[in-house]
């Protein structure tokens, strides 16, 4: 098994004594290996970025072939204007869309070098996921495509905001307030849930509180581990 395949079952086990017993048996006595997916996990299971998922975290290439995008480069009727956030598969950018409507939004596109199979259909995975919901409490897809390269990208609304605890810590929230202000993300999961989806990586920074005329508004992100109930597609439920 290649290095990611060991890092895709690995992060599909919960217990940590079970996970560690499958990398002993999936290492062997590569010690190198070993050390580079521990490596990886726990950047995995630390990660904090604003919008791109933890699944991969640290496996690419970036570092041997830069990324061919970036700030100023158009795609279709996207502009990239900075990057917002890194994750695994793919890096996050702000964009202008310049038509037919003109806004800001974030466009992801994946890596270049983690254009394996695997990894594409993972990152497709994410944009099902995200692409069935339609809930006001979580971030919405917008549009998707391809590079003039071949990799895969889709836009979402732009998420301006800051992690659910902080939003709450910064206002003096009282306990009441702050299960107010959680209500909508449990109807968001729920949400999702009905749609045969479950995101598996609810943390504070994937509950991002924005302002809306005022009103504090809480915006799940970051579907990149999602998984589909129905097995074969995200489709599927109403």
């Amino acid at each position: 098994m290649t290095e990611q395949e060991i890092f895709f079952e690995a992060i599909e086990i919960q217990s940590a004594d079970a996970r560690d017993a499958y990398l002993r048996g999936a290492c062997g006595h590569d010690v190198a290996l070993r050390r580079k997916l521990d490596q990886l996990l726990a950047e995995h299971y630390s990660s904090d970025s604003l919008l791109a998922g933890p699944a991969v975290e640290g496996i690419t290439t970036l570092e041997e072939k830069p990324l061919s995008e970036g700030p100023g480069t158009v795609i279709g009727r996207y502009k990239l204007l900075q990057q917002i956030g890194e994750g695994g598969m793919g890096v996050v950018y702000m964009a202008d869309q310049t038509e037919p409507v003109t806004r800001k939004v974030a466009l992801k596109i994946i890596k270049l070098g983690m254009d394996t199979k695997q990894v594409v259909a993972r990152f497709e995975v994410e944009r099902q996921a995200l692409a069935m919901m339609d809930h006001p409490n979580i971030a919405k897809v917008l549009d998707a495509g391809a590079t003039d390269t071949g990799r895969p990208y889709f836009v979402m609304e732009l998420v301006r905001g800051v992690p659910i605890t902080e939003y709450c810590d910064k206002n003096k929230l009282s306990t009441e307030e702050r299960l107010r202000l959680f209500m909508p993300v449990c109807n968001a999961i729920q949400h999702a849930h009905q749609k045969g989806i479950i995101h598996r990586d609810i943390k504070p920074s994937n509950v991002m509180v924005t302002l809306l005329d005022g009103n504090p508004v809480p915006k799940v992100i970051d579907f990149g581990i999602a998984k589909a109930t129905n097995q074969g597609s995200c489709g599927g439920r109403a």
